[in-house]
């Protein structure tokens, strides 16, 4: 008896590794070509892939069977990936209008919750994109092929927001909060010393010292009283009368 092969049980078999982009079929048509002979017969498939993430892309391919048309596709769609700018909300970052061939577009962001309002390849390619909340309208045509064609071509007028000039002055000029704990704070503050009112004069600053004027200089100003008697000694004068009599007297003896 031969044994079994444990690697070629159901539990052993290999894992899928995780794809890059995810994949979305639009459309699959049957179109015929004429030739000499009659018609040839071939499948198109258009196919939509992103990460849901901001990169998307489309591809158109036709094979002679759908499973190799959808291979041609997907790298068709690998090789025309566009990044798409997406707002913290999820959402687009303003409005853009779009004309193309038959198809009128219109996307304009919306609040939190609202999700996709959009139909047809569009909705497929906003949710490959990543976009979750966004609001749209198709004023045009419904054929997919032109569709999908100004979906990609819309998502591509998006410009990523840009923050003013007024904000980031705004911003930079904000004090700097302080690290600092609470407790600390009130530990510093309990440290400083508390001046007390009841202060003796000799604390006084210098400046209250000099407009002061020392004690010693108050007699300085009164110096012209003790001089007053020297202005009474005319009034002690001798008349010249009595003056000559008394030189001749001396003169005699």
């Amino acid at each position: 008896m031969s044994k079994k092969n444990p690697s070629r049980g159901r539990g052993h078999r290999r894992e899928k590794e995780p794809k890059e982009f995810d994949e979305e079929v639009l459309q699959i048509d049957r179109v015929t070509r004429v030739v000499k002979g009659g018609r040839r017969l071939r499948f198109r498939c258009i196919v939509a892939i992103g990460d849901r993430k901001g990169r998307v892309g489309i591809g158109i391919g036709k094979a002679t069977e759908v499973v190799s048309g959808i291979k041609k596709a997907v790298a068709k769609a690998k090789n025309s990936l566009i990044k798409v700018p997406i707002t913290d909300k999820d959402s687009i970052p303003h409005e853009v209008k779009l004309k193309y061939k038959s198809a009128h577009l219109f996307i304009m962001p919306a609040s939190p919750g609202t999700g996709v309002i959009a139909g047809g390849a569009l909705r497929k390619i906003l949710n490959l994109a990543g976009v979750k909340n966004v609001l749209s309208k198709n004023y045009g045509t419904n054929n997919k092929v032109v569709t999908a064609q100004a979906s990609i071509m819309i998502l591509q007028k998006l410009k990523p927001a840009k923050k003013s000039k007024k904000f980031e002055k705004k911003v930079s000029e904000t004090p700097e909060v302080s690290t600092e704990p609470t407790r600390k704070r009130d530990q510093q503050e309990v440290k400083k010393p508390i001046k007390d009112k009841t202060e003796p004069s000799s604390t006084k600053p210098s400046s209250a010292k000099a407009m002061e004027v020392p004690a010693t200089e108050a007699p300085a100003t009164e110096a012209p009283a003790t001089e007053a008697p020297a202005t009474e000694a005319p009034a002690t004068e001798v008349p010249k009368e009595e003056s000559e009599k008394t030189t001749k007297s001396n003169k005699k003896e």
